[in-house]
C-alpha cells in the first residue's frame, strides 16, 4: 500500500527523509552496534544526540543563552500544572486568555494553586476568533501571563502576542512550533509537545528563561521542578531517548530546507491554497474568522451532518486519512504541519472540488 496523506492533528506525519533515516540506522546508529531504542542515556553516543538536538534547536529558534531548554515527558497536559507549581509563587496571581480546549484546561489546573484572573475567553462563538485584549484587565502584579499560541481544535492562532509589560509571557506552541519563526525573548517560557511539528509522541519540550527557575513551592513532584530538569541536562531520570533522536533528525530535515523562515514560506503557500478554496466554496466553509486563521489547523464544515460524515469516509478510501474535526467541534479538520508536503493539500483541495460537484 501507497502512503496516504495524513492530516491527523497529533501524532501526524513526518518527513519522509527522516522515516526513511530512522530506519536505516534502526539496527546500528552510527557504527555504534545498537540501536538509539537500546542504548544507556548515559552514553556518550546518547550525549552527544541530545546535546546536538538541543544545539541545532537553539539554532533554528535564535535561542539566548539566558534561556535553558529542556526535553521532558509528559505531554503539554502536564505542564498546566507544572507552570503555576514553578511560577505562581510570587503574587500568587496569574492572567489566561482562555481560546479553546488547552487553554481552558491549563486554566483550570492552576486555579487549584492560586488566584487566576480570566483575562478574555472566545467561548462566546465557540472560540472561532482569538479574542481582543484590554490592557486595564490585565494584573499588574500577575506572576505570569498565560497564552495557548495556535489552537489545534478551533484553528486559530495569535498573529499579535499581548503586550505583558514587565509580566512574563508563557505560552502553549505545541501546535505551531517550528512553523515559522519566533522571538524567544517575548516570553518567560514557550513549551509544546512534539508530537504534531517536532517528534513522535512522548516529548515536551519547554525552554525557560534562566531568571524564572528555582521559585518552585516546595510541594512541587521532584519531576515537575524545572530547576532540577535544568540541573540535571534533562537526565535526571531515563528521557524518551528515541523521540529525541527523532527530534533530532527533524531539526537536521529543517536546517537542510531552509529553516524556519523558508518552513514558514512553505505553510502559508500551503494554507492559502486551503483556504482559498473554502472562501470561494458553496459547499464548504471554514470556521475561523479570517484574520485569526492558523496556518497549521484548519476546521471546515459544510452544512450537513451527513455530508460531512460521508465527506470523511470518501477522503479516507481516496487516502486522505484523518480529516474528522475534533469531538467537540464536528465537521473536518485538515492539519498541514511543516511535514505536509504542498502535494498533499492540492490533492485534498482537488478531492473537494470533486465532492463538491458530485453532491452539489
Amino acid at each position: 500500500m501507497s502512503r496516504v496523506y495524513n492530516f491527523s492533528a497529533g501524532p501526524s506525519m513526518l518527513p519522509e527523509e527522516v522515516l526513511k533515516k530512522a530506519a536505516a540506522e534502526m539496527l546500528d546508529y552510527e557504527g555504534s552496534g545498537q540501536s538509539v531504542m537500546e542504548m544507556s542515556h548515559r552514553s556518550k553516543v546518547f550525549d552527544s544526540i541530545i546535546k546536538g538536538a538541543e544545539a541545532l534547536l537553539r539554532e533554528l529558534m535564535n535561542i539566548p543563552d539566558n534561556y535553558k531548554v529542556l526535553f521532558l515527558q509528559g505531554g503539554a497536559s502536564t505542564q498546566f500544572a507544572a507552570i503555576p507549581l514553578n511560577f505562581m509563587n510570587g503574587s500568587g496571581k496569574a492572567d489566561y486568555v482562555i481560546t479553546g480546549q488547552w487553554a481552558k484546561k491549563a486554566c483550570a489546573e492552576a486555579q487549584k494553586y492560586g488566584e487566576v484572573n480570566i483575562v478574555a475567553s472566545s467561548a462566546d462563538k465557540t472560540f472561532s476568533y482569538i479574542p481582543k485584549l484590554d490592557k486595564s484587565t490585565f494584573t499588574p502584579d500577575a506572576d505570569y501571563f498565560y497564552i495557548c499560541m495556535n489552537n489545534t481544535i478551533y484553528g486559530t492562532v495569535y498573529h499579535e502576542l499581548p503586550d505583558t509589560g514587565n509580566v512574563p509571557l508563557i505560552a502553549d506552541i505545541s501546535s505551531c512550533f517550528l512553523s515559522e519563526p519566533l522571538d524567544v525573548t517575548k516570553f518567560g517560557m514557550v513549551y509544546g509537545g512534539a508530537q504534531k511539528n517536532v517528534a513522535p509522541a512522548g516529548l515536551t519540550i519547554c525552554i525557560i528563561r534562566e531568571d524564572l527557575l528555582g521559585k518552585a513551592r516546595d510541594i512541587t513532584p521532584t519531576m515537575l521542578n524545572y530547576q532540577i530538569q535544568a540541573d540535571n541536562n534533562s537526565l535526571y531520570n531515563t528521557p524518551p531517548c528515541y523521540t529525541i533522536y527523532i527530534c533530532k533528525l527533524v531539526l537536521e530535515w529543517l536546517k537542510e530546507n531552509g529553516g524556519l523562515t523558508a518552513m514558514q514560506e512553505r505553510n502559508v503557500k500551503k494554507a492559502k491554497l486551503l483556504y482559498d478554496y473554502l472562501d470561494n466554496s458553496k459547499m464548504f466553509h471554514g470556521t475561523v474568522v479570517p484574520e485569526d486563521r492558523s496556518l497549521m489547523n484548519v476546521p471546515f464544515v459544510t452544512d450537513s451532518d451527513e455530508l460531512n460524515a460521508k465527506f470523511v469516509k470518501e477522503a479516507e478510501a481516496a487516502g486522505l486519512v484523518n480529516l474528522k474535526g475534533h469531538r467537540t467541534v464536528g465537521g473536518m479538520r485538515a492539519s498541514i504541519y511543516n511535514a505536509m508536503p504542498y502535494e498533499g493539500v492540492k490533492a485534498l483541495v482537488e478531492f473537494m472540488e470533486k465532492f463538491e460537484k458530485e453532491n452539489s
